[in-house]
């Protein structure tokens, strides 16, 4: 069996947001709080298109590649450092060969329908 290597070096800087949910006046709000920062490989792909009922949407969608790190779960969102896009992770992450040494996932844009 081949180990798994990273197609692209981890040179972008991101951190990962981890929801709560707190419950305020008996209104439930989720906010996120900051759990660590991480550098990881990102590439997009042009977005994902959609046309649902006629409504044509194209989702800003992206692969992230990174260090191992059990934080990581769908629900979570990342920052990125540099522009402050923030990014859904979407379905459950990857542990790439059950290794715990890298860990892949899709991430989509917050809002990021056009």
């Amino acid at each position: 069996m081949r180990n798994y290597k990273p197609s692209a070096p981890f040179t972008v800087r991101f951190e990962l947001l981890k929801p709560t949910t707190v419950t305020k006046k008996g209104v439930k709000t989720k906010t996120f709080e900051k759990v660590l920062d991480f550098n990881a490989s990102f590439r997009t792909f042009g977005g994902t298109e959609t046309d649902i009922n006629g409504v044509y949407t194209v989702k800003e969608t992206a692969t992230v590649d990174t260090w191992y790190n059990p934080e990581f779960k769908a629900g979570c969102q990342i920052k990125n450092s540099a522009t402050g896009d923030v990014y859904d992770i979407v379905g459950a992450p990857d542990n790439i060969n059950m290794r715990n040494q890298y860990i892949q996932f899709k991430v989509v844009k917050a809002g990021g329908q056009a």
